[in-house]
């Protein structure tokens, strides 16, 4: 069953800052009615860049976090019971196809096999989606839009986009911001000031280049804003940092024991 799902129109501008052209292009690319792979590390910012485009765009925004489970018909629909009578339901792709919009398949690499093969003929020049239950075959409107991400980290044999899916979208790479753009970032997220935010930025570059070692990924700006948001709202910053920057990383003792020492040395 699907899990987790956004079918509601953003109504301002969330916020967000480029890292380089990646709004242009995406804008270029809804203009021209492509499809879009974002790739890029957790927490990086990729569902917030989506939302903030589908605010530029004025579009609704239909977002879904795939997971193990989720199958084909939970994105096209299925025949319910209701009232006593068999309905058909529409699923969030269905719905961003007859309504216009976006919408953005969160990790797709985690769904089953199944959902990769709907997405194809939405995603090349037929911009179509057959619907096989009820005999319809619905042409996207100019206004859809196809929008996937994943994180390359943590692809491997089982959990990879084939080459013949992958070159049917415009690609573009995410990474986490320069240390003075994500001061700024997290600064305006949590309310804590630049010059106490700047440090944290600093023992997030430390923690990151550890990542295929001690860790199996780096810290994410979405922690650094939860740390900042901490410390504005009064907590000890070494109490914020271990509750958001070192115990999401790891459950090893010896690991949590390491990475403390290196906060510590960071911030003084």
């Amino acid at each position: 069953m699907l899990r987790a799902l956004d079918t509601a129109p953003v109504p301002a501008v969330p916020y967000y800052v480029p890292a380089g052209n990646e709004c242009t292009l995406f804008a270029h690319a809804h203009r021209n009615r492509l499809p879009v792979l974002l790739k890029g590390p957790t927490g990086c910012g990729k569902t917030r860049f989506v939302a903030h485009m589908a605010a530029e765009l004025g579009l609704p925004l239909f977002t879904v976090s795939c997971h193990d489970d989720l199958a084909a018909a939970d994105l096209t629909g299925r025949y319910l019971l209701k009232a006593g009578e068999t309905v058909w339901v529409d699923g969030p792709l269905t719905r961003a196809v007859r309504e216009g919009g976006i919408c953005y398949l969160d990790e797709v690499v985690e769904a089953r096999k199944d959902v990769t093969v709907v997405l194809h003929p939405l995603s090349d020049d037929r911009r179509i989606l057959p619907l096989e239950r009820t005999g319809e075959e619905l042409a996207a409107p100019d206004g859809f839009m196809l929008v996937v991400s994943y994180n390359p980290g943590y692809q491997n044999l089982l959990k990879a986009l084939k080459p013949s899916t992958r070159q049917r979208f415009v690609a573009i790479s995410f990474d986490f911001l320069p240390p003075e753009r994500e001061t700024a970032v997290v600064a305006a997220e949590s309310g804590l000031a630049e010059g106490k935010v700047r440090p944290l930025v600093s023992l997030a570059g430390r923690l990151r280049a550890l990542k295929g070692q001690d860790l199996e990924e780096g810290i994410s700006t979405r922690l650094l804003v939860y740390c900042a948001t901490l410390i504005a709202a009064g907590m000890p910053a070494e109490e914020a940092v271990t509750a958001t920057m070192i115990e999401p990383l790891t459950d090893e003792p010896d690991v949590r024991t390491a990475l403390a020492e290196i906060a510590r040395a960071t911030l003084g």
